[in-house]
């Protein structure tokens, strides 16, 4: 006859088990179905340096894509001349703007819209537009109640950190995706089979 603490330890160890084989076959699912976890960002070395042109060079926006291009690889620089043979990143607009989505009694705003907005470019230093001009669009709604806002950081703070980091993200991804992309032969030349 088995005894409380055996019985115990055998439930345990079925447990442990079952948990074991439930995790091995997620993942073999996980993984047959294609899933990977996204790797850092490693630009081409052939891409070269790149210099990021916008109206304001003391931007989180700004500065956020200066670190997130030096983590994958590349020479940055903020400003300056954009005719030295670096690959142009043109933040043309980057805008923010929040809205009244809902009021209480007192006609105080108490539900909020929050969006970002950026439109960029990148230019080779050949002049060839690898990212054409395109916008991003963020939005995010929040509450904020005026009669408790006292000492705490406000959720629209809170939602603008995370919205410059996914902003940031983004234009990376792009930027990504053209950086992967085959290049078209140059033209007047030929390729062997």
């Amino acid at each position: 006859m088995l005894t409380q603490s055996a019985l115990t330890q055998s439930v345990l160890n079925k447990s442990v088990l079952n948990k074991s084989v439930l995790a091995i076959i997620a993942t073999f699912l996980l993984a047959g179905c294609g899933f990977h976890l996204r790797g850092s960002m490693t630009l081409p070395a052939n891409v070269g340096p790149i210099k990021i042109v916008a109206r304001d060079r003391y931007s989180p926006l700004t500065e956020s894509l200066a670190q997130a291009l030096r983590r994958s690889g590349a020479q940055v620089s903020i400003g300056g001349r954009a005719d030295d043979g670096s690959t142009i990143l043109n933040i043309r607009l980057e805008r923010w703007a929040s809205r009244p989505i809902s009021v209480d009694q007192s006609g105080r705003s108490q539900e909020y819209s929050l969006r970002y907005a950026t439109v960029f470019s990148m230019r080779r230093p050949d002049g060839v537009m690898a990212v054409p001009e395109q916008s991003i669009e963020l939005a995010r709604d929040y509450i904020s109640v005026p009669t408790q806002s006292e000492g705490t950081e406000s959720e629209r703070e809170i939602l603008a950190r995370e919205m410059e980091r996914e902003m940031v993200a983004s234009i990376m991804r792009r930027i990504d995706a053209v950086a992967k992309a085959p290049q078209p032969a140059a033209s007047g030349t030929t390729q062997s089979p």
